[in-house]
């Protein structure tokens, strides 16, 4: 892992908002291939304290961690628990946090880990290789209740009638399998923008690894963490997740939550506000053309202020 395999998206971006001076001590969430963790170590930040689920991911991060032996620690754990993590290792605050959400480009291209519709492999998504497998959802749950998924999950407009040509095609063991039942129940046109199978595939990765439940928790976790003036960079990849940064930092500010169809109203209390948020970024045209996984991004930043955090949420 001598250099990265992927670009990080939106990486000036982030850069800049989370501002690493030099002896700063970051937390990157989602070390994934490690890129973010690269160019925060490049820019003189002081220790990066790296989180992943994945065990691989951890692994291919042993030669950058060797390389930096003493800025740098890996941590084989979910971003969501970062705070009791670092507080076993007797760090209370951290001057930053990172967090670029969802599957890696790493995992995507590995068609062993049964993330992509575009390449045949395992019906897997499990990021950290524990519990249930997509197969398993698909396999198990009854109609009404995975159309339910897809639909709160992909937004799949079509849920129904995704749902009910997969029990009829059950057993199904590999990704190539059900992006034809998906394609076939939908109507796929080669070339098309998009392809049919997106949403669905979305919408069981996302609940094979409770990535809404994780977002939730992390955001929490790091509004304990950060230190007053610290700032918190999430880059997210669809509508789901970065409404639920929206939402997350529009509440810690002050502002309305304004609810979600899919998770519940935050509380408000009387807490004082624990973050101030930035304007949203999105990447320009020459990042789209130069890394097309970048189309979809958005980052948000949060500063921290020092108000204790949300009692309420612990």
């Amino acid at each position: 892992m001598t250099a990265a395999p992927h670009i990080p998206v939106l990486l000036e971006a982030v850069l800049a908002g989370i501002s690493p001076t030099s002896g700063a001590s970051v937390v990157d969430g989602t070390f994934g291939a490690g890129g973010y963790t690269r160019a925060v170590l490049a820019a003189g930040a002081g220790h990066v304290y790296a989180f992943d689920r994945d065990p691989t991911a951890i692994a291919a991060g042993e030669a950058l961690a060797g390389a930096n032996p003493d800025r740098l620690t890996l941590i084989h754990e979910r971003f969501s628990l970062m705070d009791r993590a670092l507080e076993a290792r007797g760090v209370s605050t951290v001057d930053a946090i990172m967090l670029d959400i969802g599957v890696s480009s790493m995992q995507i291209d590995q068609a062993a880990r049964g993330f992509s519709f575009q390449a045949d492999g395992p019906l897997d998504m499990r990021m950290s290789s524990e519990g249930p497998s997509a197969a398993d959802l698909v396999n198990t749950m009854d109609e009404t209740a995975l159309a339910d998924l897809l639909y709160r999950y992909g937004e799949e407009p079509r849920s129904r009638r995704v749902a009910s040509h997969i029990v009829a095609a059950r057993p199904i063991a590999r990704t190539g399998e059900l992006a034809a039942i998906v394609r076939k129940a939908l109507g796929h046109r080669p070339g098309a923008p998009k392809d049919p199978a997106t949403r669905t595939f979305q919408a069981l990765r996302i609940a094979v690894n409770d990535e809404l439940g994780e977002l939730d928790a992390g955001l929490r976790a790091a509004e304990r963490l950060l230190r007053p003036g610290g700032r918190l960079a999430v880059v997210s990849f669809h509508s789901l997740e970065d409404r639920a940064v929206k939402r997350f930092l529009r509440t810690r500010s002050g502002g309305d939550p304004q609810g979600s169809r899919h998770l519940p109203e935050a509380r408000i209390g009387g807490s004082a506000p624990t973050f101030e948020a930035a304007k949203a970024v999105r990447p320009n045209a020459a990042e789209i053309a130069a890394n097309p996984r970048a189309r979809s991004a958005t980052l948000r930043i949060g500063t921290r202020t020092d108000a204790p955090a949300w009692k309420d949420d612990a």
